[in-house]
């Protein structure tokens, strides 16, 4: 099975998470532990849910980057 794999910086590492299946998330020191540490959780997370006669997510969705204009001082003028 093949799922998209996002990855959040954190501070001492990375978060990934899986998102057609959002259950399935972890973290690593770097990106690749990380990915190596979310194939871990998806296959232990498969035999949790093969064991409880569950199917496996796989939600249809699109990824496409998009741009978004911020202004900064729409952003000042909402700050209390």
């Amino acid at each position: 099975m093949k799922f998209t794999a996002c990855y959040t910086k954190l501070e001492d590492g990375y978060m990934g998470q899986l998102l057609e299946w959002p259950n399935v998330i972890t973290s690593g020191k770097d990106l690749d532990e990380c990915e190596e540490m979310l194939k871990d959780a998806a296959r232990e997370m498969a035999i949790v849910y093969y064991e409880d006669n569950d199917e496996i997510p796989h939600l249809p969705f699109a990824v496409k980057p998009i741009s978004i204009e911020i202004e900064k001082e729409a952003l000042l003028a909402n700050v209390c």
